[in-house]
């Protein structure tokens, strides 16, 4: 009788686990998925969707925290054109406000909505990023681009229809989101930029080989 009893609690408790399990395997799918919503949504902008983002949120950061509440994490979200419900909003912020301090680090939001990337991939762009970083202020200006990139190729330049500043501007605003242009792209920007590339290539292979011929490194 007695080893009846501690079967059927230990039968009862293996339920409870396996039930907490399964809710929490839930939850884990539904944050996944609300996440992978907002990265599709991104990188349906281009290869510089994410980055933009990351810009709007940089604005709506008043006090300079790196940090947002709920509602200049909307807001960002509404001024860059996301789709979401505010429920959904509330989701994906809850999945970074762990500690429910009612902020998130946009920076650490920034990276885990990234498409995944291999350590290769990362230590290429982190090379291209300090070949055009002349003065490794961590920042690529038009300064920076003088003897690094070659602007007498550029069509509009061959024809003296722009001068090599503005072939060189027009190069930093490929990295840049089409709404916030500031001539300037930090090594985060640049790397939220090229998992938008990454996101489209399998090979890693491939992606190191295409990032060493564009910027022969």
């Amino acid at each position: 009788m007695a080893a009846y009893k501690l079967a059927k609690q230990d039968s009862k408790t293996h339920s409870i686990f396996a039930t907490k399990e399964r809710d929490m395997a839930s939850g884990d799918l539904q944050s996944s998925d609300v996440l992978e919503d907002l990265r599709k949504q991104c990188l349906a902008r281009g290869a510089a969707g994410i980055k933009g983002l990351g810009r709007t949120f940089c604005i709506m950061d008043d006090d300079s925290s790196k940090s947002l509440d709920l509602q200049e994490f909307q807001k960002g979200l509404d001024t860059y054109g996301v789709t979401m419900a505010k429920e959904r909003a509330l989701e994906v912020f809850s999945i970074f406000d762990k500690d429910g301090s009612g902020t998130v680090d946009f920076n650490e939001f920034l990276e885990k909505l990234r498409p995944p990337m291999s350590n290769a991939r990362k230590q290429i762009i982190a090379e291209a990023f300090k070949k055009l970083d002349r003065t490794g202020d961590g920042l690529v200006t038009v300064e920076d681009l003088q003897g690094v990139y070659n602007s007498q190729h550029h069509p509009k330049f061959k024809n003296g229809e722009w001068s090599e500043e503005q072939v060189f501007r027009s190069f930093l605003d490929s990295f840049d989101s089409p709404y916030n242009k500031d001539g300037k792209v930090t090594q985060e920007e640049f790397l939220n930029y090229y998992s938008g590339v990454s996101a489209s290539i399998d090979s890693d292979e491939y992606f190191v080989t295409m990032m060493r011929n564009a910027w022969k490194l």
